[in-house]
């Protein structure tokens, strides 16, 4: 960061502001005002404002890139886009990088477990959702002989996952239940509402992604009391139920940078091929 900061400007930027699109338009206009300009986006920060700027802006835009399947869900559901999206988060040499995204959240979970004075063995894990980086996770905890049980709501997904020898729940609520670790792999809020009140207790949580795009956390800040046991472990208790929420509910990998190596550099080629 330093290193491109001495070269380009750089703005501290967050997804509250990209949810206001007058926010948005002015942000545009003060950078690249009436320039030709791509949008290189990791997460769809830009989905719920494009119909409205690409309207307005002063300069044109040609299109967007968008790098992870979270994002590229939320321009599916934003509708048909008002210019080009080009996505490389199904691409098949995305694959290399999702499969060692989910050992770094395996190794990041286990870490914070340790520090915590616990492991992640003797309990039962339970992965939500099957997609490319939940598969891996899923397969990296057996591999460390890990008991997991998978809950996935697409039923072809379900299915590959029990072809895998993987336990499938039909039902969140019993899985969660028997969960010392839940992992969160969905991209659309794995966990909502009372599903926080149907944690085992002392049950951990952790999530692939950003909280807000994996966790509804509403309820929980309201009625749950929060308290910081170290840099990434939050406890979170009401009455006589508590659980455990790692790095705040975002992707736990970061806590250790999310290293996945040169293969990073298959998909950075393929964004700029795209642009």
């Amino acid at each position: 960061m330093e290193a491109i900061a001495s070269r380009y400007r750089c703005d501290s930027l967050d997804r509250e502001q990209f949810l206001d699109r007058s926010l948005v338009l002015d942000y545009l206009e003060s950078r690249v005002g009436g320039r030709d300009v791509v949008l290189l986006d990791i997460g769809g920060y830009f989905a719920p404002t494009l119909r409205y700027v690409t309207g307005r802006f002063s300069g044109h835009i040609l299109g967007v890139v968008e790098d992870t399947e979270n994002g590229y869900q939320k321009y599916v559901a934003a509708g048909k886009p008002p210019c080009p999206v080009v996505s490389v988060a199904r691409s098949p040499l995305k694959l290399p990088e999702d499969y060692l995204v989910g050992q770094s959240i395996v190794f990041s979970t286990e870490s914070l477990l340790r520090l915590h004075g616990d492991i992640l063995h003797g309990g039962e894990t339970c992965v939500i959702g099957y997609g490319k980086i939940g598969r891996s996770v899923a397969n990296t905890l057996r591999a460390k002989s890990v008991r997991t049980t998978v809950y996935e709501t697409d039923p072809v997904r379900a299915v590959e996952a029990m072809s895998h020898g993987f336990s499938v729940s039909g039902s969140k609520a019993a899985a969660l239940r028997r969960a010392h670790l839940v992992v969160c792999a969905t991209g659309q809020r794995a966990l909502v509402g009372d599903d926080f009140a149907r944690l085992r207790p002392g049950a951990y949580v952790a999530s692939v992604t950003s909280s807000d795009d994996e966790l509804d956390l509403t309820n929980v800040v309201l009625s749950y009391e929060e308290r910081i046991l170290g840099p990434h472990v939050t406890r979170l208790s009401a009455g006589g139920h508590y659980f455990y929420l790692l790095n705040h509910g975002n992707a736990v990998n970061f806590v250790h940078g999310a290293t996945v190596g040169p293969f990073i550099f298959l998909v950075q080629r393929e964004i700029l091929a795209a642009v």
